[in-house]
Protein backbone atom coordinates (compact mmCIF):
# COMPACT_ATOMS: atom_id res chain seq x y z
CA UNK A 1 0.00 0.00 0.00
CA UNK A 2 1.64 3.30 -1.01
CA UNK A 3 1.16 5.99 1.64
CA UNK A 4 2.94 8.98 0.15
CA UNK A 5 6.52 8.72 1.33
CA UNK A 6 5.91 5.55 3.34
CA UNK A 7 5.23 2.24 1.58
CA UNK A 8 3.85 -0.70 3.56
CA UNK A 9 3.89 -4.22 2.13
CA UNK A 10 3.46 -7.70 3.55
CA UNK A 11 5.00 -11.03 2.66
CA UNK A 12 5.28 -14.35 4.48
CA UNK A 13 4.16 -13.01 7.84
CA UNK A 14 6.37 -9.91 7.67
CA UNK A 15 5.25 -6.30 7.35
CA UNK A 16 7.83 -4.18 5.53
CA UNK A 17 7.80 -0.43 6.21
CA UNK A 18 9.82 1.45 3.62
CA UNK A 19 10.77 5.12 3.82
CA UNK A 20 10.59 6.37 0.24
CA UNK A 21 11.57 10.01 -0.09
CA UNK A 22 14.87 9.71 -1.95
CA UNK A 23 15.01 13.33 -3.09
CA UNK A 24 15.21 14.39 0.57
CA UNK A 25 17.36 11.47 1.77
CA UNK A 26 14.26 9.98 3.41
CA UNK A 27 14.01 12.93 5.83
CA UNK A 28 10.99 12.24 8.03
CA UNK A 29 7.99 14.57 8.05
CA UNK A 30 5.16 14.58 10.59
CA UNK A 31 2.97 12.81 8.02
CA UNK A 32 5.59 10.08 7.64
CA UNK A 33 5.75 9.61 11.40
CA UNK A 34 1.98 9.20 11.43
CA UNK A 35 2.05 6.57 8.69
CA UNK A 36 4.84 4.59 10.36
CA UNK A 37 2.94 4.66 13.66
CA UNK A 38 -0.15 3.34 11.92
CA UNK A 39 1.82 0.53 10.29
CA UNK A 40 3.28 -0.52 13.65
CA UNK A 41 0.09 -0.12 15.68
CA UNK A 42 -2.13 -2.09 13.30
CA UNK A 43 0.30 -5.01 13.40
CA UNK A 44 0.00 -5.48 17.17
CA UNK A 45 -3.17 -7.58 17.27
CA UNK A 46 -2.77 -9.17 13.85
CA UNK A 47 -1.63 -12.79 14.32
CA UNK A 48 -0.72 -13.03 10.64
CA UNK A 49 2.08 -10.49 11.12
CA UNK A 50 4.93 -12.17 12.97
CA UNK A 51 7.57 -9.46 12.61
CA UNK A 52 8.34 -6.18 10.85
CA UNK A 53 11.15 -4.67 8.79
CA UNK A 54 11.95 -0.95 8.63
CA UNK A 55 14.09 0.06 5.67
CA UNK A 56 15.03 3.11 3.66
CA UNK A 57 15.93 1.23 0.51
CA UNK A 58 19.37 1.22 -1.07
CA UNK A 59 21.86 4.00 -0.43
CA UNK A 60 20.26 5.78 2.53
CA UNK A 61 18.25 4.95 5.62
CA UNK A 62 17.08 8.40 6.74
CA UNK A 63 18.51 11.86 7.32
CA UNK A 64 16.27 12.09 10.40
CA UNK A 65 13.72 14.81 10.97
CA UNK A 66 12.92 17.06 8.02
CA UNK A 67 14.36 20.28 9.44
CA UNK A 68 12.12 22.52 7.32
CA UNK A 69 9.08 20.62 8.57
CA UNK A 70 10.46 20.76 12.09
CA UNK A 71 11.14 24.51 12.01
CA UNK A 72 7.55 25.15 10.91
CA UNK A 73 6.32 23.43 14.07
CA UNK A 74 5.58 26.10 16.69
CA UNK A 75 7.66 25.27 19.74
CA UNK A 76 5.03 26.93 21.95
CA UNK A 77 2.44 24.40 20.78
CA UNK A 78 3.69 20.90 21.76
CA UNK A 79 0.85 19.22 19.86
CA UNK A 80 2.61 20.10 16.59
CA UNK A 81 5.22 17.52 17.52
CA UNK A 82 2.67 14.86 18.47
CA UNK A 83 3.15 12.74 15.36
CA UNK A 84 6.81 12.23 16.18
CA UNK A 85 5.95 11.52 19.80
CA UNK A 86 3.28 9.04 18.73
CA UNK A 87 5.83 7.19 16.61
CA UNK A 88 8.13 6.89 19.62
CA UNK A 89 5.27 5.55 21.72
CA UNK A 90 4.43 3.06 18.97
CA UNK A 91 8.01 1.77 19.12
CA UNK A 92 8.04 1.63 22.91
CA UNK A 93 4.73 -0.25 23.16
CA UNK A 94 5.35 -2.56 20.20
CA UNK A 95 5.33 -6.32 20.96
CA UNK A 96 6.43 -7.69 17.58
CA UNK A 97 10.10 -8.18 16.60
CA UNK A 98 11.38 -5.35 14.40
CA UNK A 99 14.31 -5.72 12.02
CA UNK A 100 16.06 -2.65 10.64
CA UNK A 101 17.84 -2.66 7.28
CA UNK A 102 20.26 0.28 7.11
CA UNK A 103 22.08 1.03 3.86
CA UNK A 104 23.73 4.46 3.98
CA UNK A 105 23.30 7.38 6.36
CA UNK A 106 21.21 7.01 9.51
CA UNK A 107 20.94 10.36 11.29
CA UNK A 108 19.03 11.58 14.34
CA UNK A 109 15.78 9.68 14.66
CA UNK A 110 17.16 7.21 12.11
CA UNK A 111 19.72 6.10 14.68
CA UNK A 112 17.48 6.49 17.74
CA UNK A 113 14.82 4.15 16.33
CA UNK A 114 17.41 1.39 15.86
CA UNK A 115 17.69 1.01 19.63
CA UNK A 116 13.99 0.11 19.71
CA UNK A 117 14.56 -2.55 17.05
CA UNK A 118 15.46 -6.15 17.83
CA UNK A 119 17.84 -6.95 14.98
CA UNK A 120 19.81 -4.44 12.90
CA UNK A 121 21.53 -5.12 9.60
CA UNK A 122 23.78 -2.46 8.11
CA UNK A 123 25.77 -2.19 4.94
CA UNK A 124 29.45 -1.37 5.31
CA UNK A 125 28.59 2.01 3.77
CA UNK A 126 26.23 2.86 6.65
CA UNK A 127 26.95 5.64 9.13
CA UNK A 128 25.16 6.46 12.37
CA UNK A 129 24.78 9.70 14.30
CA UNK A 130 22.39 11.50 16.65
CA UNK A 131 23.76 15.07 16.54
CA UNK A 132 21.02 16.80 18.52
CA UNK A 133 23.74 18.53 20.52
CA UNK A 134 24.75 20.52 17.42
CA UNK A 135 21.31 22.15 17.43
CA UNK A 136 21.50 22.91 21.14
CA UNK A 137 19.07 20.08 21.85
CA UNK A 138 19.00 16.91 23.97
CA UNK A 139 18.38 13.20 23.19
CA UNK A 140 14.90 11.94 22.34
CA UNK A 141 13.12 8.60 22.08
CA UNK A 142 14.55 7.14 25.30
CA UNK A 143 17.99 7.30 23.68
CA UNK A 144 19.49 8.42 27.01
CA UNK A 145 18.24 5.15 28.50
CA UNK A 146 18.76 2.69 25.65
CA UNK A 147 22.11 3.80 24.26
CA UNK A 148 24.17 3.53 27.49
CA UNK A 149 22.58 0.17 28.34
CA UNK A 150 23.34 -1.17 24.86
CA UNK A 151 26.81 0.15 24.11
CA UNK A 152 28.09 1.53 27.41
CA UNK A 153 28.22 5.02 28.86
CA UNK A 154 31.40 6.16 27.12
CA UNK A 155 30.23 5.31 23.61
CA UNK A 156 26.81 6.82 24.32
CA UNK A 157 28.50 9.99 25.58
CA UNK A 158 30.52 10.18 22.37
CA UNK A 159 27.40 9.93 20.22
CA UNK A 160 24.83 11.89 22.24
CA UNK A 161 26.93 14.53 24.00
CA UNK A 162 29.81 14.98 21.55
CA UNK A 163 27.81 14.38 18.37
CA UNK A 164 30.20 11.80 16.97
CA UNK A 165 29.34 9.52 14.06
CA UNK A 166 29.86 5.75 14.01
CA UNK A 167 30.80 3.64 11.01
CA UNK A 168 29.09 0.30 10.45
CA UNK A 169 32.12 -1.50 11.89
CA UNK A 170 32.07 0.74 14.96
CA UNK A 171 28.32 0.23 15.40
CA UNK A 172 28.82 -3.53 15.16
CA UNK A 173 31.59 -3.39 17.77
CA UNK A 174 29.36 -1.21 19.97
CA UNK A 175 26.65 -3.87 19.85
CA UNK A 176 23.74 -2.08 18.20
CA UNK A 177 24.30 -3.58 14.75
CA UNK A 178 24.01 -7.37 14.50
CA UNK A 179 25.37 -7.94 11.02
CA UNK A 180 27.30 -5.93 8.42
CA UNK A 181 26.70 -6.78 4.76
CA UNK A 182 27.61 -5.38 1.36
CA UNK A 183 25.79 -2.28 0.06
CA UNK A 184 22.54 -3.12 -1.66
CA UNK A 185 22.06 -6.35 0.30
CA UNK A 186 20.49 -5.17 3.55
CA UNK A 187 16.86 -5.78 2.56
CA UNK A 188 17.58 -9.25 1.16
CA UNK A 189 19.37 -10.23 4.34
CA UNK A 190 16.64 -8.65 6.51
CA UNK A 191 14.05 -10.82 4.81
CA UNK A 192 16.14 -13.90 5.58
CA UNK A 193 16.22 -12.92 9.26
CA UNK A 194 12.46 -12.27 9.17
CA UNK A 195 11.79 -15.73 7.76
CA UNK A 196 13.95 -17.22 10.52
CA UNK A 197 11.96 -15.37 13.17
CA UNK A 198 8.63 -16.29 11.58
CA UNK A 199 9.51 -19.99 11.82
CA UNK A 200 9.90 -19.75 15.60
CA UNK A 201 7.03 -20.28 18.11
CA UNK A 202 5.28 -16.90 18.16
CA UNK A 203 4.24 -16.87 21.84
CA UNK A 204 7.69 -17.94 23.04
CA UNK A 205 9.26 -15.21 20.90
CA UNK A 206 6.92 -12.58 22.35
CA UNK A 207 7.56 -13.62 25.96
CA UNK A 208 11.33 -13.88 25.47
CA UNK A 209 11.47 -10.49 23.77
CA UNK A 210 9.51 -8.95 26.65
CA UNK A 211 11.98 -10.39 29.17
CA UNK A 212 14.94 -8.95 27.28
CA UNK A 213 13.66 -5.40 26.85
CA UNK A 214 13.04 -2.57 29.33
CA UNK A 215 9.43 -2.35 30.48
CA UNK A 216 7.27 -0.19 28.18
CA UNK A 217 6.41 2.02 31.17
CA UNK A 218 10.11 2.70 31.74
CA UNK A 219 10.59 3.61 28.08
CA UNK A 220 7.58 5.93 27.88
CA UNK A 221 8.57 7.61 31.14
CA UNK A 222 12.02 8.40 29.72
CA UNK A 223 10.49 9.49 26.39
CA UNK A 224 8.27 11.95 28.28
CA UNK A 225 11.17 13.23 30.39
CA UNK A 226 13.33 13.81 27.32
CA UNK A 227 10.44 15.42 25.45
CA UNK A 228 9.92 17.93 28.26
CA UNK A 229 13.60 18.89 28.27
CA UNK A 230 13.66 18.92 24.46
CA UNK A 231 10.76 21.37 24.43
CA UNK A 232 12.55 23.62 26.87
CA UNK A 233 15.73 23.48 24.81
CA UNK A 234 13.85 24.49 21.65
CA UNK A 235 13.26 27.87 23.29
CA UNK A 236 16.89 28.27 24.37
CA UNK A 237 19.30 30.83 22.92
CA UNK A 238 21.58 28.01 21.76
CA UNK A 239 18.84 26.26 19.79
CA UNK A 240 17.52 29.52 18.35
CA UNK A 241 20.99 30.43 17.10
CA UNK A 242 21.52 26.97 15.63
CA UNK A 243 18.20 26.98 13.74
CA UNK A 244 18.78 30.53 12.50
CA UNK A 245 22.18 29.49 11.20
CA UNK A 246 20.58 26.53 9.43
CA UNK A 247 17.93 28.76 7.85
CA UNK A 248 20.60 31.22 6.66
CA UNK A 249 22.59 28.41 5.05
CA UNK A 250 19.47 27.28 3.20
CA UNK A 251 19.05 30.79 1.73
CA UNK A 252 22.54 30.93 0.27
Amino acid sequence: MPNGNIVVTEERGTRVITLRRPGKKNAITQDMYREMSRAIDTAQNNPDIRCMIITGGSGVFTAGDDIDDFIKADASRPETLSDGAKFLYSLALNVKPIIAAVDGASIGMGTVMLFHCDYVLASNAATFSAPYINLGLVPVGAASLLMPSTMGYQRAFGMLVMGRSFTAAEAHAAGFVNTVVSPGHTEVEARKVAREICRLPAEAVAISRKLLRPAPEELTRRIDQEAHLFGERLKSDEATAAFNAFANRKKR
